[in-house]
C-alpha cells in the first residue's frame, strides 16, 4: 500500500482498502483512491483518504457470447499497531462490492492464496447484480495480511462494451464496510467504517465483438 495520508483514528481505515478493482487490459498495477469515514464513538467521524494497489488482468475484447476472465492480485498490506499513542487491537468485518458489469453475465469465481484473514476463508456471494467479497477476520494490530488472488468468469453479451468499476458513491453507499477496534484511555473505541471509491474509474473496458 503506498500514500497514505491519515490522521486520528481515521489511519485504521487504511488497513482495510481491499481492491476488488477490475483493471485495465492486459497486466497492470492499478492504484484505487478510496474516500472513507470512520463512526469513532467520543472522537466522532474521521475523514482519510487513502491509496491501494493491486495488479490486475483482463482482455481488451471478447466475442459475443464468449466467457473471459479478470483476475485480481492485491498487494499484501499490514496492520497499524498503534495509532496516535492508542493500540490498535484488531480489525475486522470485512465486505467490499463491485457491481456486476452490464452486458456481460457473472458465472462464478477463484479466491486462490491469501494469508493472515483470520480462521474464516473469504467468500464472494452476488445479490441484486452485486458481488460481495467479505470475511469476518479479525486481523490483529501489527499484523501483516494479504487478500486472495481473485480470478473472476464472466461471460459477454452480443454487443457493446463491458465497463467494471468498483460500487459506492457515497458514505451512505459504501462500496466498503468494515469495523476497526482501538484500545484508548477510555477504553475500546470500536469504529464502523465506510468507504467509497473517489473518484470512482472504469478500470476495464472490454469490447465484444
Amino acid at each position: 500500500m503506498k500514500a497514505l495520508h491519515l490522521s486520528q483514528l481515521g489511519v485504521l481505515v487504511a488497513v482495510a482498502a481491499l481492491p476488488l478493482a477490475l483493471a485495465a487490459p492486459a497486466s497492470a498495477a492499478t492504484t484505487v483512491t478510496f474516500d472513507c469515514r470512520a463512526d469513532a464513538p467520543i472522537v466522532g467521524p474521521q475523514q482519510v483518504s487513502l491509496n491501494q494497489d493491486t495488479d490486475v488482468t483482463a482482455p481488451a475484447t471478447v466475442a459475443p457470447g464468449g466467457a473471459f476472465d479478470v483476475v485480481i492480485d492485491p498487494a499484501p498490506n499490514t496492520v497499524p499497531s498503534d495509532v496516535s499513542g492508542n493500540k490498535v487491537k484488531n480489525i475486522n468485518t470485512f465486505a467490499l462490492k463491485f457491481p456486476i458489469p452490464a452486458n456481460s453475465t457473472y458465472v462464478g469465481a477463484d479466491l486462490t492464496g491469501g494469508s493472515g484473514l483470520g480462521d474464516t476463508a473469504p467468500t464472494i456471494a452476488v445479490a441484486d447484480g452485486v458481488a460481495t467479497l467479505s470475511f469476518p477476520g479479525p486481523i490483529a494490530g501489527g499484523a501483516t495480511f494479504e487478500l486472495p488472488t481473485v480470478t473472476a468468469h464472466l461471460t459477454a453479451g452480443q454487443s457493446g462494451t463491458i465497463e467494471t468499476k468498483l460500487s459506492g458513491t457515497s458514505y451512505s453507499d459504501p462500496g466498503l464496510t468494515f469495523k476497526a477496534v482501538a484500545s484508548t484511555i477510555i477504553g475500546d473505541i470500536t469504529a464502523p467504517t465506510a468507504c467509497f471509491p473517489n473518484p470512482s474509474p472504469v478500470f476495464t473496458t472490454t469490447t465484444i465483438g
